[in-house]
């Protein structure tokens, strides 16, 4: 605030000497004096928006918020990956889905969350195949129908999301050792008709 009164008195000393150089009315003073209010608000609303501090508790109210709201998402399978990251009050959502619907009802619900500004929505929808559905059968068989691993397909929200496109897989989730993440990832390359896979499961602590 101190800056703004020494600005404001800077101003009225460039008005005052303007005054007695060229005879200033009392309507010019009031005319420039808004003029200068105009330029000084556009100036200094974006300054003061801009240094809006965000508090750690609501940091981490809207990232759980938003976990919530994509899980709970009607729709979303095994063969769907939905992420985000949140810095402030602007969330970004990340992953890829297998149906364009997912990507907008993703960003519909974030959005209506208490506290959020802006959603930058980048989920990728993935390309229409019928070989990539048919690979993703093979693979859901190949992974959960696995003895050892089958505890994983028990859970509403599948812990081991599969990702398919044009014949690549990517594994992405939560298991629980290391030997869970590479049985996974083998199981993934003996179905059929597999390109590569990229093993990006992590392991629980």
């Amino acid at each position: 605030m101190s800056q703004c009164r020494v600005f404001f008195e800077w101003f009225e000393k460039i008005l005052n000497r303007e005054e007695k150089i060229t005879s200033m009315n009392h309507n010019d003073r009031w005319v420039l004096r808004c003029v200068f209010a105009i330029v000084f608000a556009a100036v200094a609303l974006p300054t003061r928006a801009q240094q809006r501090q965000v508090s750690p508790r609501a940091v981490e109210r809207i990232q759980k918020e938003v976990r919530h709201e994509l899980i709970m998402l009607p729709y979303v399978t095994m063969f769907d990956n939905l992420g985000y990251k949140v810095d402030g009050y602007n969330v970004t959502l990340v992953g890829q889905v297998t149906k364009p619907s997912l990507k907008s009802d993703a960003e519909s619900v974030v959005k209506r969350i208490e506290g959020v500004e802006k959603v930058d929505n980048q989920i990728e929808v993935l390309p229409l195949s019928p070989m990539d559905d048919r690979l993703r059968q093979s693979l859901y068989r190949a992974i959960y129908a696995y003895p050892p691993l089958q505890r994983y397909g028990m859970p509403v929200v599948k812990p081991i999301r599969i990702i398919v496109k044009n014949g690549h897989v990517t594994l992405v989730g939560v298991v629980d050792s290391v030997g869970d993440k590479n049985l996974a990832g083998l199981r993934a390359n003996t179905a059929p008709g597999v390109f590569s896979v990229k093993n990006d499961l992590a392991v629980a602590k």
